[in-house]
């Protein structure tokens, strides 16, 4: 009885930590030329990239619907990525919990560049640096969208660039 109740204690350590290795995201910091030099416009994908904080409520209000396309779009060659805006010394205290409690699947950057004035026009010239903001783009399309979506948009803006 004793070694049975040992072996199930055991097993539950085992398995508990193995699936909360699975849900942490290693977050990978990055400058913008290197997020930037991971967008393959060479590729059939087409990118949803979704610029967000965990701090901004529009932005975790639509995070879902960006999981959503992320789920439902995949075999489409759509490729989601959050970028977070994040601080860089909040990854283990506010990011990776925020990840790991909504269950994100899609790729989360962490994008650390303090070069706002240089590399927000290079998305946009459009964007004003407010988040949430998201680019879908692809080898034929380009569109910035400096605001927050409703799920139904953001489907038919992927549907419109995929087609």
């Amino acid at each position: 009885m004793r070694k049975t109740l040992s072996s199930l204690i055991i097993l539950f350590f085992i398995s508990f930590f193995s699936c909360s290795e699975k849900t942490d995201k290693n977050i990978q910091v990055v400058d913008f030329d290197e997020f930037y030099s991971k967008i393959d416009l060479s590729s059939d994908d087409t990118y949803v990239i979704n610029f967000w904080a965990t701090w901004c409520s529009p932005c975790v209000k639509e995070l879902p619907y960006f999981e959503s396309v992320n789920n439902e779009y995949a075999d489409k060659n759509v490729k989601v990525i959050l970028v977070s805006l994040d601080f860089p010394s909040q990854i283990e205290s506010k990011l990776k919990p925020y990840i790991r409690r909504n269950k994100i699947k899609s790729n989360v950057i962490l994008l650390d560049d303090s070069k706002m004035n240089k590399w927000v026009p290079r998305v946009s010239e459009k964007w004003d640096g407010g988040i949430p903001a998201t680019l879908i783009v692809n080898s034929s399309n380009y569109n910035f969208y400096p605001s927050s979506f409703e799920k139904e948009e953001l489907v038919a803006e992927i549907l419109k660039a995929i087609d």
